[in-house]
């Protein structure tokens, strides 16, 4: 059997918290300009300048996207800050998974009790290609919500046992 490599991008979807934060910065840019204006006149825009930088750089973390990166059993996932700088978040292979369900799954909500930690590597926005995971992340069982699309899921499909596998009813991965 050849190699299996599958990637794909997620756009975290702004929150009210991101609104708010960005708003924030904006602000605090804003007063820091009146108030050097004020009392640092001939230095305003200096001031100014560096508060401006700093807060487009805290705001370039607020753009995220995921990239799911799937390669022989392993699953990477890095965050992907403002499209130019990249943080390895997750990595492990599937095989190790504890289970792996449609987080709408009723039935498999209490398998993920035991969970120490939530992450949430999608969207944001949970849907029909909402699925999460249950896996040991630093000593720490976490469950980790993902958005694989068809082919992703396909290939973690093609990896992990049946009885830890729970597609979303009406699921039929074709091969």
């Amino acid at each position: 059997m050849g190699d299996v490599f599958k990637e794909q991008l997620v756009k975290r979807k702004p929150t009210l918290k991101d609104t708010a934060i960005k708003g924030c910065l904006v602000a605090v840019v804003i007063l820091i300009f009146l108030i050097s204006f004020l009392f640092l006149a001939g230095f305003a825009i200096i001031v100014t300048a560096i508060a401006g930088f700093g807060a487009a750089f805290l705001m370039s973390y607020l753009n995220v996207e995921y990239e799911y990166i799937f390669t022989n059993g392993e699953l990477d996932i890095d965050a992907v800050y403002n499209r130019s700088r990249r943080k390895r978040l997750f990595s492990g292979n599937v095989k190790d998974f504890d289970i792996m369900a449609h987080i709408d799954d009723k039935v498999r909500e209490g398998d993920f009790s035991g969970a120490q930690e939530t992450k949430d590597y999608s969207s944001g926005v949970p849907g029909p290609d909402s699925y999460a995971f249950l896996a040991v992340i630093k000593g720490k069982r976490t469950k980790v919500i993902i958005e694989p699309n068809e082919k992703m899921l396909k290939a973690i499909a093609n990896t992990m046992t049946r009885r830890k596998l729970h597609l979303r009813p009406g699921v039929v991965l074709v091969p």
